[in-house]
């Protein structure tokens, strides 16, 4: 199994590369870890943002050293089935959230995120939450 770390995972570990999320890699195996190039894109969106040097360093360092998933068949389709259920139940989810989840799902990926409201929607998504289960 891998686990496909999302944004606010990713974040947490730029923010603190010490800390929580990186002893539970270091327990899973570096080898096991992976992100999104969505999560990846919203993370060089938040950096440039905040025009900070040590960041923007710390982040190049973290996603030099993790594999960084693109957006290729099939996770087009099961976005599709995914928001399409969502919506017609009247349980959107955000656009990038979902792209990630997509990909975790239809990769076999667990999902790490803080964000386990809004993902625990998604039936046939494996999540965890590496800040609050370490």
């Amino acid at each position: 199994m891998r686990f496909l770390l999302d944004t606010n995972i990713m974040s947490d570990l730029v923010r603190n590369p010490h800390g929580r999320i990186t002893e539970k890699i270091l327990r899973v195996g570096e080898d096991r870890i992976c992100t999104s190039i969505v999560v990846a894109a919203e993370l060089r969106y938040g950096s440039a943002k905040a025009q900070s040097q040590r960041l923007s360093a710390q982040l190049d360092a973290i996603l030099g050293a993790i594999e960084i998933l693109p957006l290729e068949p099939p996770v087009d389709a099961t976005y599709g089935l995914l928001r399409a259920r969502l919506e017609q139940a009247g349980q959107p989810i955000g656009g990038n959230d979902l792209l990630s989840a997509a990909q975790a799902v239809a990769l076999g990926h667990t999902i790490v995120t803080d964000n386990e409201r809004e993902v625990s929607r998604i039936a046939e998504l494996t999540c965890e939450n590496w800040l609050r289960d370490v």
